[in-house]
C-alpha cells in the first residue's frame, strides 16, 4: 500500500482531523488535508468528495473521513466509483471493513467515540489487509 492518506473532516471532526494527521505524520505518512480547515460550520460532502475523488483517482490512496456520525461523510463518498467507505465505531468493524470489504476509506463518528478510539481504528484500518478470496467475488459485486 501506497504511504499517502487523503482526509477531511467536517466542523464537528476537525479536532479530531487535526490529532489523527499529527499521528500518521508521526508515523511516518504523507497526508493530504483536504480541509476544513477551521471549526466553523461548514458542508461536510465539500471535503468528502475532496478525499473520495483522491481515492477513486489513485487507488493506492486511503482516505480517512470524520464527521458528527459519519453517516453523511460515508453516503457521499460512495458515490464515487471505486471508494468503499466505511463507519467505524469499533476496532473490530475497523479490521472487517478492511479484511471482508476491502474499505478504502474509514469514516469515523466523532460524537460517537472518543480520540483514543479513533486513532486506534485508524491503525488497524490502514494495517489490515484485504483477504481475498470468497470475499473478492463479492466486492466485485458492488460495482454497478
Amino acid at each position: 500500500m501506497n504511504n499517502t492518506i487523503a482526509i477531511g473532516s467536517d466542523h464537528a471532526g476537525f479536532n479530531y482531523k487535526s490529532a489523527v494527521i499529527d499521528h500518521l505524520q508521526q508515523k511516518g505518512f504523507e497526508v493530504k488535508d483536504q480541509g476544513t480547515f477551521t471549526d466553523a460550520s461548514c458542508d461536510y460532502p465539500d471535503y468528502a468528495h475532496a478525499v473520495a475523488g483522491a481515492v477513486e483517482k489513485d487507488n493506492t490512496t486511503m482516505g480517512i473521513l470524520i464527521c458528527g456520525s459519519a453517516n453523511g461523510v460515508a453516503i457521499t463518498a460512495n458515490k464515487h466509483q471505486g471508494v468503499r467507505a466505511a463507519i467505524c465505531w469499533e476496532k473490530e468493524i475497523a479490521s472487517l471493513a478492511r479484511q471482508h470489504n476491502d474499505a478504502n476509506i474509514i469514516c469515523i463518528p466523532a460524537r460517537f467515540v472518543n480520540i483514543d478510539l479513533a486513532l486506534e481504528m485508524v491503525d488497524i484500518f490502514l494495517s489490515t489487509e484485504f483477504e481475498g478470496g470468497r470475499h473478492l467475488n463479492r466486492v466485485q459485486k458492488i460495482k454497478i
